[in-house]
């Protein structure tokens, strides 16, 4: 790959709601982006940004840069080492940047593989969701070979506005995994508090108002205080993909001999909320979950409300 990124050929693997949201930003910065999904229909919008919509996975082998963004391991390991996967065409790229959140198994399986094939594995998770993807304040978390890792940075930097170098290898994946643990510990927390302020009397939003503004306050509490008020949960990330990555974490804290009691219990409650149907929804659907505990009957606030992210209530 040419040091100026601006001229390098890049491809992308996977258009579901973060995909999508992270291969638009590269499109619209100007650079020469091929694009690849399961479901074509799903990608085709990026063409009129400029993307070239591919048939075939293996049409993205002369790349220099190729992306993945999948759901699970299973499907990493079928994109790039099953049948038409990448890594089964002629030639390889010179990087792949995986930006799933799968296992450091597989992760070390796919690196090899790539290796064998003269291509360096970046692992690259992120953290966001498709709306701070649009709004520049996606945080990106980089492990594998450091050369590799600079120069894709520029491409990365272009997608976030924070690119992490944590170390060789899997590092990123831990470091990912650990950041969606407390993902869903501060969001039982969070759903624990306003369901005992809303039961109290005390509106949802202004209970959220008060702390976004206060010390407790965050980027995640902001964006996600439109779906707790509205109780609309439309998914950003599925009950069910928690779940995954709770069971990926806590076996990893398990081979390093680390106990984690509140995220254990968070695990099961986690699980209540895929029992009682809400695997597919948004992990904010855990208020109502809360809620029924508490014997709370939930009522949805569709009046304006700020998201934190684009300056305005809606």
């Amino acid at each position: 790959m040419d040091d100026d990124v601006s001229t390098a050929r890049v491809g992308w693997i996977g258009t579901g709601r973060m995909g999508y949201a992270m291969a638009e930003r590269l499109v619209r910065s100007g650079l020469a982006v091929s694009v690849w999904n399961r479901t074509r229909r799903k990608a085709e919008p990026l063409a009129e940004h400029g993307a070239v919509i591919v048939d075939k996975i293996t049409d993205l082998a002369a790349a220099d840069v190729v992306f993945t963004m999948v759901s699970t391991d299973a499907d990493l390991r079928d994109v790039l080492l099953g049948a038409g996967g990448l890594l089964t065409a002629a030639r390889s790229p010179g990087v792949i940047v995986d930006c799933s959140t799968v296992s450091a198994e597989v992760s070390r399986e796919m690196r090899a593989a790539a290796r064998a094939r003269g291509a360096d594995l970046l692992c690259a998770p992120v953290s966001g969701n498709g709306k701070a993807v649009a709004a520049g304040r996606l945080s990106v978390v980089v492990s594998g070979p450091r050369e590799a890792s600079e120069r894709v940075r520029p491409l990365l930097e272009t997608i976030g506005r924070a690119v992490t170098y944590v170390g060789e290898d899997e590092a990123a994946r831990l470091v990912k995994l650990c950041h969606n643990l407390f993902l869903g510990v501060v969001t039982q927390a969070l759903a624990e508090v306003t369901v005992l302020a809303d039961k109290a009397g005390v509106r949802r939003r202004d209970f959220l108002e008060f702390i976004n503004d206060g010390v407790l306050g965050s980027v995640f509490t902001r964006y996600k205080t439109p779906a707790l008020v509205r109780l609309d949960y439309t998914p950003t990330f599925t009950t069910e993909l928690l779940r995954k990555d709770f069971d990926l974490g806590l076996a990893a804290a398990r081979e390093l001999e680390t106990p984690m009691p509140v995220t254990a219990l968070v695990h099961h409650l986690v699980q209540a909320a895929i029992g009682q149907g809400h695997a597919a929804e948004d992990f904010a659907a855990l208020l109502s979950v809360q809620a029924a505990a508490a014997g709370l009957d939930l009522v949805a606030d569709d009046g304006p409300v700020a998201d934190g992210l684009t300056g305005t209530a809606d």
